[in-house]
């Protein structure tokens, strides 16, 4: 059995899911089931870290693009950072990386996150 470690957090831009570990079928859901309980704003932006990221198949995959429908649901954003090479590689080669914003770290994708214009 494959492991997974979530850690997130919370920032100015919006959470941020930093993942370790195994993306697949045997652990998939703990992303997507942790989605509802997201701090997750219209304007804001989501962050899901892949730093730790040692293997994503199409089951983590689907994790991700559940994690894009519900920011897009918020009407925020979503960004992942430090997408592995090899990971980037099979994004690539599906169209993911027309979908997916990325960044090389969480916190240059925070520092390049705009605030919504107020609207007072």
């Amino acid at each position: 059995m494959s492991h997974l470690a979530i850690h997130t957090r919370i920032t100015t831009a919006g959470p941020v899911m930093e993942l370790a570990g195994e993306l697949d079928y045997d652990n998939y859901t703990q992303v997507r089931d942790l989605l509802p309980d997201l701090a997750l704003r219209a304007g804001q932006q989501l962050v899901i870290d892949l730093t730790g990221i040692t293997f994503c198949d199409s089951s983590g995959i689907t994790a991700l693009i559940a994690a894009r429908n519900h920011a897009l649901a918020a009407q925020a954003s979503i960004v992942l950072t430090a997408v592995p090479h090899r990971i980037g590689r099979i994004f690539s080669m599906v169209g993911l990386d027309q979908v997916f914003a990325t960044h090389p770290t969480a916190q240059s994708a925070e520092a390049a996150w705009t605030p919504p214009a107020s609207s007072a």
